[in-house]
């Protein structure tokens, strides 16, 4: 009897390790309010290219789905608040959508979320009433075919569905809303599902410049505010938001939902009174933002807690109405060239290494692969370039004067190269999801002759160079030391 109680004792560490050693997670919302959007194989080409692993889309588009088969990104679909009548209604609707829209797709495309509805306290008409038995009808369907611990299901919120934000451990939910939240909360603590919650900062600097600085909104404050209840330091908006839903959370003795951000980011451009709105801020926010995330800080009040963000949004979408700024949130333009240098990884934006900002004597720079890229990202990378990014690449097939040496590393910095020259020798065209990188020596060779902006070519020794960039170290214990030191501690208990 003892020794069987330490198993599940041990067990249950096991899992909770398991659990804890997965990071905080940075993920895109992908909206599709415009009328110019690439097709979506060319958006799944840009993902991968970019390395983003998490994508958010708003309802559960047929060619989305397909396009982001068998490419590894993990999906949170939408049901939109137009369909919540009828998913409430009826559990044969939710029954049909998910063996018509889903199961076909279903796991080649990794679905992991079902947002049902969005931000419904902020729409006109008494809708919210609708989202809990939306919700309860999707997951009995998911139950039914045994995908209900695979895909989670909940839905998003804006922050007005709090009253109180400030100071953070004031947080409350909004009591107009209380019928609505208190059914859904109990269905998120039961399933295990996150609170999902929409964070602008932008909005609160925008609408009261007089009480919010812009380095506070940025992640750049050198000072601190001061919750007076609690005493605890807050440097950004960004946390004190999440504190206060969390204060807001346990003030129900809702203690174990855990949130989750699905939209967050900064605008490039916005009307003459929005002068924040500019590409600089937005870089600054989502750097800073990615950075913090990566880094698994958490909150004041959560230290070290998992946090999932989605930063809005893949593109910049011309068919959104609002002010100048609502049309401007995106990473991408239409065509697909950055908004912006902006990298996944939490290191910075992109090209900011040693070697990123390198110019030759001549000024004369290249655009090379890195040694340091898997074969995947370059495959990737490559794919793109001639593909997407209109790069001609018959040099580098059989015959061609730059198809020897026959690899993946020499095809790709040669077509990395023209793809740089003839988008301005910026280190955004030279990003490539940080695969590419600049270098001042020509890496042309016999008769293959990498171009430059210049139009100036000339010919090097038979060597194809590939520069290596810097990596970054963390402070923080490996995933598999905690790992090691956990089931060392486990096989200590079964011993005894």
């Amino acid at each position: 009897m003892a020794r069987g109680f330490r198993l599940i004792f041990a067990t249950s560490l096991l899992l909770i390790l398991l659990d804890l050693c997965k990071g905080s997670n940075i993920g895109v919302c992908y909206g599709r309010n415009a009328d110019d959007l690439p097709t979506p194989d060319k958006v799944a080409q840009l993902v991968q290219l970019h390395h983003i692993k998490y994508l958010r889309i708003y309802d559960s588009n047929i060619q989305v789905l397909k396009a982001f088969a068998n490419t590894g990104v993990e999906l949170m679909i939408g049901i939109t608040n137009s369909d919540l009548l009828p998913f409430s209604q009826f559990q044969s609707n939710a029954d049909t959508w998910l063996k018509n829209s889903i199961l076909p797709y279903y796991p080649a495309t990794k679905i992991t979320y079902i947002t049902v509805g969005a931000e419904v306290t902020e729409t006109t008409g008494n809708i919210s009433a609708l989202v809990v038995p939306a919700m309860k009808n999707v997951l009995t369907a998911l139950r039914k075919v045994g995908l209900h611990k695979k895909i989670k299901v909940s839905s998003t919120h804006s922050l007005g569905v709090l009253s109180r934000s400030f100071p953070p451990s004031a947080g409350a939910f909004n009591s107009s809303h209380a019928f609505f939240l208190k059914p859904l909360l109990e269905f998120l603590a039961e399933n295990q599902s996150p609170f999902l919650i929409d964070i602008y900062p932008y909005y609160a600097y925008r609408d009261s410049l007089t009480n919010v600085s812009l380095d506070y909104a940025l992640f750049q404050s050198s000072s601190e505010v001061i919750d007076p209840n609690t005493g605890l330091l807050y440097t950004n908006m960004f946390d004190a938001q999440i504190d206060a839903l969390y204060f807001a959370l346990m003030a129900l003795n809702f203690r174990t939902i855990r949130i989750m951000v699905t939209e967050t980011g900064w605008p490039s451009k916005g009307s003459p009174k929005e002068t924040a709105a500019t590409p600089d801020n937005a870089q600054i926010y989502n750097t800073n933002l990615i950075r913090h995330v990566m880094n698994n800080t958490g909150t004041p009040a959560k230290p070290g807690e998992k946090l999932d963000v989605y930063i809005f949004s893949l593109f910049n979408e011309n068919r959104k109405p609002g002010l100048e700024s609502e049309r401007n949130w995106g990473l991408f333009y239409p065509d697909q060239t950055s908004v912006y240098s902006l990298d996944f990884t939490g290191r910075g934006a992109v090209d900011m290494n040693t070697e990123g900002n390198v110019t030759s004597s001549n000024g004369v720079t290249w655009c090379i692969a890195s040694n340091n890229s898997s074969e995947r990202d370059l495959q990737n990378a490559l794919n793109w370039a001639c593909g997407s990014g209109n790069v001609d690449c018959t040099a580098i097939q059989p015959s061609q004067p730059c198809y020897e040496p026959d690899n993946l590393a020499s095809h790709a910095s040669y077509a990395f190269n023209i793809y740089y020259q003839q988008n301005g020798a910026t280190d955004v065209a030279c990003s490539f999801g940080g695969v590419g990188i600049r270098v001042d020596k020509d890496p042309s060779y016999d008769n293959c002759i990498y171009m430059t902006a210049r139009g100036n070519k000339t010919v090097a020794s038979n060597t194809t160079a590939i520069a290596s960039t810097s990596s970054s170290t963390h402070n923080e214990i490996p995933a598999w030391l905690a790992s090691f030191l956990l089931a060392a501690f486990i096989l200590k208990v079964l011993e005894n």
